[in-house]
């Protein structure tokens, strides 16, 4: 065997090795750390291309070295990926290098030290009140999809929570009679969020009027714990997010709003609303379910500069 059929034959070797390790580390996310199935899916596809691409260049990414982890971000640029998604990327292969040199499988640091590229900061979208006011009109209705519209909507806007959190409620989770719900964020953190009284009529209809015909066709083969599911579809199984999504963005369309509003606007909104109103940081990120404050952060300057809208408008020398 030749030095550059050595060469190739060790660098596929480390390849497969690295391949194995990362399937003992996604699980390692998915069963100690609770981290989301999406999340795990996302790592898993992130870390295959970046193996694809070591098999291409031939390098072996045992002992993967800092230009060459600074040649794989130069082709991601050049593909035109947006710094976020190269963030993304290189978050899921840091914490991948950081655990297999915790347990002595690689030694290379390269990985891990290199920095991503800088990421601007943009102001998240949020509704003004005339948009939440179309979207609840667009719920009025008697029949079952409008009810279950106006809770989701209603939840939605109640809890700040995100579209995932919403699909993994269960009705043990729900106190209506205090007033509140209990949302798993990621990696499971519990936090108890307050439900103002409008959200628990509307919660309330829908579990009078529509789940429990819903609970009642439940299949056999329904995923474990639908029955419990606060959520539920027309045949009785918990709705997924994606499903959640997709009734969140019918009523969107109903309600003659543009495509870009998503259940995460609601968030956006939710928190930018306690904040006009007053509430402390801390306290919205508690509400939020955010582990930095840093996270949280960036709803101040959303409510800032709002307020400067306002003085624009108002104040006699606002322009």
């Amino acid at each position: 065997m030749n030095g550059a059929s050595r060469e190739k034959a060790i660098g596929r070797a480390g390849i497969d090795a690295v391949r194995g390790h990362a399937e003992e580390y996604l699980g390692y996310l998915s069963g100690a750390r609770n981290v989301s199935a999406h999340t795990v899916k996302g790592y898993r596809a992130d870390i295959e291309a970046f193996l694809g691409w070591c098999e291409r260049k031939g390098v072996d990414p045992l002992t993967i070295t800092t230009p060459e982890v600074r040649a794989w971000l130069g082709e991601l640029r050049r593909a035109r990926y947006a710094a976020r998604t190269m963030n993304r990327k290189l978050s899921a292969l840091r914490g991948l290098y950081r655990w297999m040199v915790e347990r002595g499988l690689a030694t290379t640091s390269a990985m891990s030290m290199m920095p991503g590229p800088k990421v601007g900061r943009h102001l998240p979208k949020v509704m003004g009140d005339r948009e939440v006011r179309q979207m609840l009109a667009a719920t009025d209705g008697e029949g079952p999809w409008e009810v279950f519209d106006r809770a989701l909507v209603e939840f939605l806007y109640a809890t700040g929570a995100r579209i995932q959190e919403a699909s993994n409620v269960n009705l043990e989770d729900l106190d209506l009679e205090r007033g509140s719900v209990r949302l798993f964020g990621k990696g499971s953190k519990e936090r108890l969020v307050p439900l103002y009284q409008k959200a628990r009529t509307s919660i309330e209809r829908y579990l009078e009027e529509v789940r429990p015909e819903r609970a009642l066709r439940t299949p056999e083969d329904a995923r474990p714990g639908s029955e419990r599911a606060l959520f539920l579809s027309q045949r009785g199984r918990r709705m997924s997010a994606a499903a959640l999504r997709t009734r969140f963005e019918h009523v969107v369309a109903k309600a003659g709003l543009p495509p870009t509003i998503t259940p995460h606007t609601m968030r956006h909104t939710f928190a930018t609303e306690l904040l006009n109103g007053d509430a402390d940081l801390r306290s919205v990120q508690e509400l939020l379910g955010h582990a930095s404050l840093s996270t949280t952060q960036i709803y101040t300057n959303l409510s800032i500069e709002r307020l400067s809208d306002v003085m624009r408008q108002a104040h006699p020398r606002g322009e």
